[in-house]
């Protein structure tokens, strides 16, 4: 079954516990944990709230530091970026979190470098992670911006290159990315489809409304304020397979997954 659920802890939540809760009495069966700012959690933590979560059933995963920038000019920072990706995936793997997602690069000065450097980055990090026995897939993210690095293309080859890792299918990025290029079922279903066959598997997936422009990406909105329409990927929902992860990063967030979940009639 199609899971659903929000980016980050519902608003109002004292901590995962409750969080978890809120999801559950929601009818929501998934949780992306945000280190986006810093990867602070003591290992011991995500394991208990790992076991929470299997006990409730909802799926989780993760997000790293926004940081991470495997093609800057400065290598400290690619050491460092390797560094915070992994200190997730240990996150991820105590929690049994399947995922952890990525914004792997942007285009800096060196665009042409860009698929390179992000595959040196994450061999790096799964060589560490093999080193250590961590299990989850390295889930990098369709970005919005044309100045990051990330578009279908660039995903794909990126997968082919290191062992254990998918694209994270972010519609409102690809509709932003491609000036407006969800406009029929048809749309999201190809996208879908690519990237089952880059992973050959259920995609892991963000939704929220976006405004862009001319360079992409400027903000996420409500999934019901803006485009893309959400109601065309309700009818490409058989697509999605029944392993699929649809997590909400809207700024209404708790209610537009709901929100989601009755639209996919789940």
């Amino acid at each position: 079954m199609t899971r659903v659920g929000t980016a980050g802890y519902p608003r109002g939540s004292k901590g995962p516990s409750d969080a978890l809760r809120r999801l559950r009495e929601a009818g929501l069966d998934a949780m992306e944990i945000q280190f986006v700012r810093q990867v602070s959690m003591p290992l011991e933590r995500a394991r208990a709230i790992g076991e929470e979560a299997r006990a409730l059933g909802v799926r989780l995963s993760a997000h790293a530091p926004y940081y991470v920038n495997f093609n800057s000019d400065s290598g400290s920072t690619r050491q460092r970026s390797a560094g915070w990706v992994l200190e997730t995936v240990r996150r991820c793997h105590a929690m049994g979190a399947r995922v952890a997602v990525v914004h792997a690069a942007s285009y800096g000065k060196s665009p042409a470098a860009a698929t390179g450097a992000v595959v040196e980055g994450l061999r790096q990090v799964r060589e560490a992670m093999d080193d250590e026995g961590l299990e989850a897939v390295l889930g990098l993210e369709l970005m919005g911006r044309r100045s990051q690095w990330g578009d279908m293309e660039e995903l794909a080859q990126a997968c082919a290159a290191v062992e254990g890792t998918a694209p994270v299918l972010d519609f409102a990025h690809l509709h932003a990315r491609s000036a407006g290029g969800l406009r029929e079922k048809e749309d999201f279903i190809a996208a879908i489809e690519e990237c089952r066959r880059i992973s050959g598997e259920d995609p892991h997936c963000h939704c929220s409304g976006v405004e862009y422009g001319d360079k992409g990406e400027r903000r996420h909105l409500d999934l019901d304020a803006a485009e893309p329409d959400y109601g065309l990927l309700a009818e490409a929902a058989a697509t999605l397979g029944d392993k699929a992860t649809l997590i909400v990063e809207s700024p209404r967030q708790l209610e537009d997954a709901v929100l989601l979940r009755r639209l996919l009639g789940k």
